[in-house]
């Protein structure tokens, strides 16, 4: 309904404005500006006389209208489920495990975000960095960080990293008998980075995918965070948590007409396809968020993105400033160039900070870059080639 309300909003929004849709689009709100040109250069495309735009402007936003209609049906009732049993298992506490995918050479351990199911680096039969990464000679972990229970909605940070993420490597650390490289994606890059500060003599290296630092390097982050503090700390408060689709609804503030435009494609697609069923994979996973400890809640959006903590010294883990010169790993920093969650930017003033640190900046999205038909050769095999230089068995 979130998505549905923001799409009907923004195309209302079409009707009214495209009287002065000659003077530019100079006083459309950037986030949705991409919408309105796009219906813009069709009609204008379509249309030769301009006495019939009005008529043609509610045939474009009908037909889009069906198409999103259309697109999310074709996904509900898409026979594809998701069907990998889960690998054994190395380590719990609480809510977290540690998942053993197994496979022979250095240890590597994935460290996803809190927010996401972590399943995102095991997706599918057919895309699953995870699963590759043990075929191509490592020994692979995966923390999987579930959904905050009794005891982790009094969670911070703190307790995440220097709790169950530094006993998940402990338990690394034990199986293996070696320094594991390693690797976070996302929010998890930053949980990676602090235990990497934390406990370096037993690691061997560090790689970072689409991970955030500098949150002002884009306009409105500041906003976004004071905001959400604002508006939903009454509620986190009452439940201890902040909801998943609160946090649904906060990502779609980034790019209001993305969900829109993807069911509208996915509309067009054979549902038989690699393609939808790839589509419909991911889109299981986007739906199958976690909520946030509040007091992690707190950290991130008052501290990471209202203060700019992170970037400024100003986040601190168990007292001591999480700090990216005092990791004296070799590191690589993966920036994709067409990220709109963690705009590269933002990233990019992590890997500038780190001593020793190789960037790769490949053409891919903030979820494309590990979930996509192009992901094997942009990402997945740069960093296999690279993680093979730097970890020690």
């Amino acid at each position: 309904m979130l998505h549905l309300g923001l799409a009907q909003a923004i195309w209302n929004g079409s009707r009214l404005a495209w009287p002065s849709w000659s003077n530019g689009l100079q006083n459309f709100p950037p986030a949705l500006r991409s919408e309105e040109e796009a219906l813009r250069l069709e009609l204008a495309r379509r249309e030769s006389d301009p006495e019939n735009l009005a008529s043609a402007l509610d045939r474009q936003i009908r037909k889009r209208q069906t198409e999103l209609l259309d697109g999310i049906t074709a996904y509900r009732r898409h026979a594809y489920r998701r069907n990998l049993d889960d690998p054994p298992v190395l380590w719990s506490e609480g809510s977290a495990r540690l998942l053993d995918y197994g496979g022979d050479g250095p240890p590597v351990l994935l460290v996803p975000s809190l927010i996401n199911r972590g399943y995102i680096l095991d997706l599918s039969d057919s895309c699953s960095l995870a699963r590759w990464l043990a075929e191509q000679g490592f020994r692979v972990f995966l923390m999987d960080w579930g959904a905050p229970g009794e005891i982790e909605r009094r969670f911070s940070l703190t307790d995440y990293i220097a709790g169950y993420l530094e006993s998940a490597l402990d338990a690394v650390r034990q199986e293996t008998g070696a320094r594991p490289l390693l690797l976070g994606y996302c929010m998890g890059g930053l949980l990676a980075l602090a235990l990497a500060q934390r406990r370096q003599n037993d690691l061997s290296a560090l790689a970072l995918l689409a991970t955030p630092w500098n949150f002002h390097a884009t306009p409105g982050q500041a906003a976004l965070g004071r905001a959400a503090l604002a508006s939903w700390g009454g509620v986190m408060d009452i439940l201890g948590e902040l909801p998943v689709d609160v946090l649904q609804s906060l990502f779609a503030l980034v790019d209001p007409m993305a969900t829109a435009r993807k069911f509208r494609h996915f509309a067009h697609l054979d549902p038989e396809s690699a393609q939808a069923r790839s589509f419909v994979a991911l889109e299981d996973w986007l739906n199958d968020g976690v909520p946030l400890a509040a007091p992690v809640a707190r950290e991130c959006l008052g501290g990471w993105y209202a203060q700019n903590s992170a970037h400024e010294g100003q986040w601190r883990l168990a007292g001591r400033p999480v700090r990216p010169d005092a990791v004296d790993l070799p590191s690589l920093a993966i920036i994709p160039s067409e990220d709109r969650i963690v705009p590269p930017g933002s990233a990019l003033a992590l890997a500038e900070a780190l001593p020793d640190c190789t960037i790769h900046r490949p053409k891919a999205g903030h979820i494309g870059m590990v979930a996509s038909r192009g992901a094997r050769t942009r990402v997945w095999e740069p960093l296999r080639d690279w993680m093979r230089g730097k970890a020690v068995s």
